[in-house]
């Protein structure tokens, strides 16, 4: 059903040997990982890390994975964490966009988002068996669907709701494309994706993405990548990689939304930046939320 997309960032094949040296977790995160997978013993955990990583990297050899990047939540990072966690109060449905093997979807939910209303999201099937075997778990907590964002038969361009559903009752457990979602969707996640793609391709997404944010007041979408200082494609060589990505500037991505995907004043653009060390490189990341007003 799928199609591949090529992405501007693209795996290295052969694909780089795996390090451990760049196992790095803050406190909170091991913490968060205790508390998960119930191992105490902090060498235990990092090896049972490890070993999870061994076996994604051979289905997936991405950076994220290489990198330990998939085990740091993104979503419990945003500005606005708490307003999320409102809305799942209130009956919202959350889709990970990206989800790798769940973090974010399993942090949302210990945090008291409603495990039943939230649907994770990435084109790897694998990922779903491999986000058990990291939280030594024997099923999902949430709805995984796997598949391709940019394939119209799972997600396809729509313009931005303006009215409710009529079928206002969803059972999340028959969604098999991200097109039922359609206005539907109160808190869309997706971090580390966009930078993936060229600027055609961050619109598509961009694009696809508004039509299936619920038009009540105060559904989000929201996440974090790479930005730069002005809009255009950046050459950088990281860990031995050659790396080229495009990256809006703040004042572009801003303008994206706010006039592009949705008419004017119709959203709530709300953006900030950090820094992130990777190998020596710091890597200017863009922390944003896209709010319906």
């Amino acid at each position: 059903m799928c199609r591949d997309v090529e992405p501007l960032v693209k795996p290295v094949n052969p694909p780089f040997p795996l390090d451990d040296s760049l196992y790095c977790l803050e406190a909170e995160e091991i913490s968060f990982f205790k508390r998960q997978t119930n191992i105490q013993d902090e060498q235990a955990l990092k090896t049972h890390i490890i070993d999870v990583q061994k076996a994604a990297y051979k289905v997936a050899p991405y950076a994220c994975i290489r990198g330990f990047d998939f085990v740091h939540p993104n979503i419990s990072k945003l500005h606005n964490y708490d307003h999320i966690l409102k809305r799942g109060s209130k009956g919202a449905i959350l889709l990970d966009i990206g989800s790798c093997l769940g973090v974010d979807a399993r942090k949302a939910i210990e945090d008291g988002f409603p495990a039943h209303n939230i649907i994770s999201s990435d084109i790897k099937e694998s990922f779903c068996e491999l986000g058990c075997k990291l939280f030594k778990s024997s099923s999902e907590p949430s709805c995984f669907i796997p598949g391709d964002i940019f394939d119209p038969a799972f997600l396809s361009i729509a313009r931005p709701t303006s009215s409710v559903p009529e079928d206002t009752m969803l059972d999340i457990q028959t969604v098999r494309s991200l097109n039922d979602l359609r206005g539907r969707v109160g808190v869309v996640h997706i971090s580390k994706v966009f930078h993936l793609f060229d600027e055609e391709k961050q619109l598509e997404l961009a694009r696809a993405l508004g039509g299936l944010l619920s038009c009540e007041p105060g559904s989000i979408i929201c996440g974090n990548h790479v930005i730069g200082s002005e809009k255009g494609i950046v050459h950088l060589t990281l860990l031995g990689v050659d790396i080229t990505y495009f990256c809006h500037s703040l004042e572009t991505w801003t303008m994206l939304w706010d006039g592009v995907v949705f008419e004017k004043g119709q959203v709530k653009v709300e953006t900030s930046t950090s820094s992130i060390d990777t190998g020596g490189i710091a890597f200017p990341v863009l922390y944003w939320s896209v709010t319906r007003l």
